[in-house]
């Protein structure tokens, strides 16, 4: 009994936070979300989401489906270059740019996005002072290209930071036996290394998921208008019109997007684990 004492003090602070500031806020929602103002049950909060804001979920979607696109392409090439390169120096300079968004917090990157890429933005104005472009010729990367170029800017150092430790790890004596048979770096990326990194992979793109779906400061100091994404929708129906009950609707939606994500990539992942044993 001393023990468990012991150990239930231990817990409990943690136990306790948890209960208060997640389970509670979660049961809150989903109680809001599904009930009306007599208390009963009811969808009408999301039919009116989906009358209001079905264009903007579509758009949510696309963003963040082509984000991990470009998102796997990028970290999968950095780490194998960390990994496979042979010249060090370009190994130690990738390994320490990729690092910095890193310790950027998003609203930081988004005022930072936002001044770059502008119409009269540091990247045009570079652009413009080479020669490259005319000041009538320069364009302004706000909006949904905007907002695509900042989640994978941020988000990369966090993907390519898994992946490139679970390539690391990969058994060399693989990769040695791959060489010795002639095959090139890239035959032993795509035959040798991807295949035992793909869960690691699967866990990025899924954690990463969560994080740009969860976002405010992007799309809201990025985006130029509609479609927006549903964190700014949610935002706008709390701070203008305090409903509580379309926003928290949203919020379940949000939910089961990522939630749809994670058991897809948890099905595929068994199913190879079934498939290998």
């Amino acid at each position: 009994m001393r023990h468990a004492l012991k150990y239930l003090l231990l817990v409990g602070p943690a136990t306790l936070l948890i209960a208060v500031f997640f389970l509670w806020p979660l049961g809150f929602s989903l109680l809001s979300a599904f009930s009306s103002d007599t208390q009963l049950l009811t969808l009408a909060h999301f039919e009116k989401v989906f009358t209001l804001y079905s264009n903007d979920i579509v758009f949510t979607l696309l963003i963040v489906l082509v984000s991990l696109a470009i998102l796997a392409l990028l970290s999968i090439t950095i780490s194998a270059v960390i990994v496979l390169s042979p010249f060090r120096g370009i190994v130690k300079a990738l390994a320490f740019l990729y690092r910095l968004p890193l310790f950027i917090p998003f609203i930081v990157t988004a005022q930072m996005m936002r001044t770059f890429l502008a119409k009269n933005g540091l990247m045009n104005n570079v652009l413009v002072a080479s020669g490259l472009l005319t000041p009538m010729e320069t364009t302004s990367l706000l909006g949904w290209s905007g907002i695509i170029i900042t989640f994978v800017w941020k988000q990369m150092a966090f993907t390519t930071l898994l992946i490139s430790g679970a390539m690391s790890a990969v058994d060399q004596s693989h990769i040695l036996a791959a060489k010795n048979l002639g095959a090139s770096r890239l035959r032993i990326l795509l035959d040798i290394i991807l295949p035992q990194v793909l869960p690691t992979i699967g866990v990025a793109m899924v954690l990463s998921t969560v994080t740009m779906m969860s976002v405010l400061s992007v799309p809201l100091m990025i985006g130029t208008g509609t479609p927006t994404m549903m964190t700014v929708d949610m935002a706008f129906r709390v701070n203008s019109y305090g409903d509580y009950p379309v926003a928290n609707a949203m919020g379940v939606i949000s939910y089961l997007l990522c939630a749809a994500l994670s058991w897809f990539y948890l099905r595929h992942s068994l199913q190879a684990k079934g498939a290998a044993s």
